[in-house]
């Protein structure tokens, strides 16, 4: 029936006059956000010459992500604002001097990929080989901040990094819930026809066993060290495929042939955000702690007793073994509100008697949701 305008058929003619129409007002509204961009930039630099260094603050970040998306009135979701704006914040922060920051590598996987989420591209990555030298990279301030997987929805804790935490002088100061989005990726635009192997790392491949079941019976599956891994050598055989993540396909330029491959649509890996300061509070908070009492009746009753009355959620409880005794256990404790809280300050002096070890890992901002 083609366009209509006031209930008229649109020509040709009118349909390219209203499409300039609206491109002219779009290249004005640009030109505007250039301006307005431009101005916040310049006092992001006045910021950085008053505090005389990098200006990064947890947070404040938190701050203005949750106010603008409050306020947003739409069409574009909320993830979407907050992932505009956080690299509106990470380009204006990158004028002083850019955030260095250390993950678990190489590059191309998903913790590269909470990393941006978290600072944005204007910021350094420093893969590293391991999640103990995250730790150190930042420890030894060869980065600002680290980023480390701490749990997953579906294979649970990722010990190493609770374990780590026991002994590190470094604080929690923000965390990043991040989607795992599997993507089968390959050289070219070919489809799935002549795929006869699929590399992967082997949780990505359990993963999305019943789709490559479905869809690539008869393809021999690999399991390598990481997904950024297996798209390099995807990138070098032709009839090979790979399973990882959408930055993988950027760095070793390979084509999706299919995405969200993974049975299991909420997956989802939590990351911790390592700095060397504390984080004053967002309006809302979480606080971790780790935790040890008596290997006794009850102890872990009063553990958790205080918390109760006074009236603080408790969002996570992880238990892991102690290096100081056979049977003994550290809890992992992460708690609502911020450690400034007077009714958490009070929970955690009724606490405290109860404890043969008591570490506040750090209090932070409660990450935004995809």
């Amino acid at each position: 029936m083609g366009n209509l305008m006031n209930g008229q058929p649109m020509d040709e003619q009118g349909m390219h006059e209203q499409l300039l129409a609206l491109r002219n007002r779009i290249d004005a509204i640009d030109e505007e956000m250039l301006r307005l961009v431009s101005e916040r930039a310049k006092l992001a630099q006045a910021i950085g010459h008053l505090k005389n260094g990098i200006v990064y603050k947890p947070e404040r970040e938190a701050q203005v992500v949750a106010r603008l998306q409050a306020n947003n009135p739409g069409p574009l979701p909320a993830e979407s604002v907050a992932v505009l704006f956080k690299e509106i914040m990470s380009a204006c922060r990158a004028l002083e001097q850019p955030l260095t920051i250390a993950y678990l590598g190489p590059e191309g996987t998903f913790s590269e990929a909470a990393t941006v989420k978290q600072f944005g591209h204007a910021a350094r990555g420093l893969p590293c080989a391991s999640i103990d030298e995250v730790f150190r990279a930042v420890e030894h301030s060869e980065a600002h901040y680290g980023v480390a997987p701490v749990e997953n929805s579906t294979e649970g804790a990722v010990s190493r990094t609770l374990d780590l935490m026991l002994g590190t002088s470094l604080k929690i100061c923000g965390e990043v819930m991040l989607r795992v989005r599997q993507h089968l990726m390959r050289q070219g635009g070919a489809g799935l026809e002549d795929i006869d192997t699929v590399y992967s790392h082997a949780q990505s491949l359990g993963q999305c066993h019943e789709w490559l079941a479905g869809h690539l019976p008869g393809a021999k599956r690999v399991p390598v060290s990481s997904n950024a891994e297996a798209a390099r050598l995807a990138a070098e055989q032709p009839r090979a495929a790979a399973v990882a993540g959408e930055l993988a396909a950027e760095h070793y330029g390979l084509t999706i042939v299919a995405r969200d491959i993974e049975d299991e649509t909420n997956n989802t890996t939590r990351f911790l955000v390592l700095g060397r300061e504390a984080v004053a509070p967002s309006g809302k908070d979480k606080t971790s702690l780790a935790l040890s009492t008596h290997n006794r009746p009850g102890s872990l009753l009063g553990l958790l007793e205080p918390l109760a009355r006074h009236g603080i959620g408790l969002s996570k409880l992880e238990s892991r073994p102690a290096r100081n005794g056979a049977w003994e256990y550290v809890f992992f404790v992460d708690l609502d509100g911020h450690l400034g809280d007077p009714k958490l300050q009070a929970a955690l002096q009724d606490l405290e008697p109860h404890c043969t070890l008591l570490k506040i890992l750090g209090a932070y901002p409660v990450a935004f949701q995809d």
